[in-house]
């Protein structure tokens, strides 16, 4: 497999309502989005997107333009691939840079589905045809919005319902949810804002049997979330600190979680969230899959991994509607029962952009080909007109 050419397009996506965590808040989703064309004719659709500013990770969606365009592509460009995998490993020689890999690696995924003739699930060995969804919201203006979004989220049947939490804002909003709401399937995230000096204070957390406490501590500690998982009852779930299979693997080793949160486009591809699922399935950890507020290019991608067996708890992804003002894709990804998803059918990722989405939401482009495609184009011989009366 030979890709020919490669499109980068940034995309600027209004959101329906500002989404705020202990990073900050997000009133607009800017995001890459990824089209490959290879050899055979085919074309396929990634999406790298990182959140900026750069607090989630260390990257910004004017870093992965800059590594995308400077470094990865011309890298892929230049081989001939086997496989994604091979190719997903030759992007291993620039160090880190993972939501730019990913966009670029999730784009030839889909193109040698489209190639195979066959779903993307499939292609990565996935099991289901439906994915449970859960919903996380972000941390509210105040309780009230609380109540009410958490209600909504209820009523719209997700399986599990996740609210950010920081200091200040994390036992009593618990507490309101469970004295209104009962019993359900709640979790809630963190987003690294606590340390383990915290440990007492997050263990009032106990009492409301939530489904885990996400990314409680700093994303690079392994021993002091070991350390804190030994002083809870509640499962912890690492997010941030899992950046490949080798954290993973350290992850593990201590015991700092009970079960993993696995983003492709934060380990820097399908292919290395698919080896730190086979990881934790041998160790019997469970695993789920995170959303980062992707259109509906990335969020079909995550569908694609979370089809695989070891994906047993329900996933942050809701369909784009929820979250964006427009999508990309055309028609959208929807609910198939109460959170619930069906995969898109078809080859590939199962869904395509919409040229007159991306025409309008497109805020900077441009195109990529194979040097020696660049080189023919700058010596081919000019082709002289005739004069048929002649």
């Amino acid at each position: 497999m030979q890709i020919e050419c490669i499109v980068l397009r940034e995309v600027a996506l209004p959101l329906r309502a500002p989404f705020t965590t202990s990073y900050g808040t997000l009133t607009e989703r800017r995001t890459i989005v990824v089209e490959v064309h290879d050899d055979g004719g085919f074309v396929g659709y990634g999406e790298a997107a990182p959140i900026s500013p750069p607090l989630y990770t260390e990257e910004s969606v004017g870093t992965a333009w800059h590594i995308l365009e400077s470094y990865l592509c011309p890298l892929a460009l230049q081989g001939e691939w086997e496989s994604p995998e091979a190719l997903s490993d030759a992007l291993g020689a620039v160090r880190r840079n993972y939501a730019a890999k990913a966009g670029l690696e999730a784009a030839v995924w889909d193109a040698y589905a489209r190639r195979a003739g066959r779903p993307l699930a499939a292609v990565l060995g996935g099991c289901r045809a439906h994915v449970e969804v859960g919903i996380a919201l972000g941390i509210p203006p105040d309780a009230r919005t609380l109540l009410s979004q958490v209600e909504r989220a209820l009523e719209a049947g997700y399986r599990r319902i996740k609210i950010k939490v920081q200091p200040g804002w994390d036992v009593e909003p618990v507490r309101l949810l469970r004295r209104h709401f009962g019993a359900f399937p709640l979790a809630v995230d963190a987003n690294a804002a606590y340390r383990l000096e915290d440990a007492d204070h997050l263990r009032r957390l106990d009492e409301f049997s939530l489904e885990m406490i996400e990314q409680p501590l700093d994303w690079e500690d392994f021993v002091d979330h070991a350390a804190l998982q030994r002083r809870l009852a509640t499962p912890i779930c690492l997010d941030e600190s899992i950046t490949s299979l080798a954290s993973a693997r350290q992850a593990l080793a201590l015991g700092s979680c009970s079960m993993i949160n696995i983003k492709a486009g934060r380990v820097g591809g399908l292919t290395p969230a698919r080896r730190i699922h086979d990881l934790c399935r041998a160790h019997g950890i469970p695993v789920w899959c995170g959303g980062l507020l992707e259109s509906g290019v990335g969020r079909a991608h995550s569908l694609a991994l979370s089809a695989l067996p070891n994906f047993t708890l329900p996933a942050d992804l809701a369909p784009p509607d929820r979250y964006l003002v427009h999508d990309v894709i055309a028609p959208p990804l929807t609910f198939s029962a109460p959170g619930m998803i069906a995969l898109p059918e078809g080859a590939g990722i199962g869904v395509t952009p919409s040229a007159a989405a991306l025409a309008q939401y497109t805020v900077r482009r441009t195109e990529l080909r194979r040097p020696d495609r660049l080189k023919a184009a700058r010596f081919a011989p000019e082709k002289k007109e005739t004069d048929a009366s002649v």
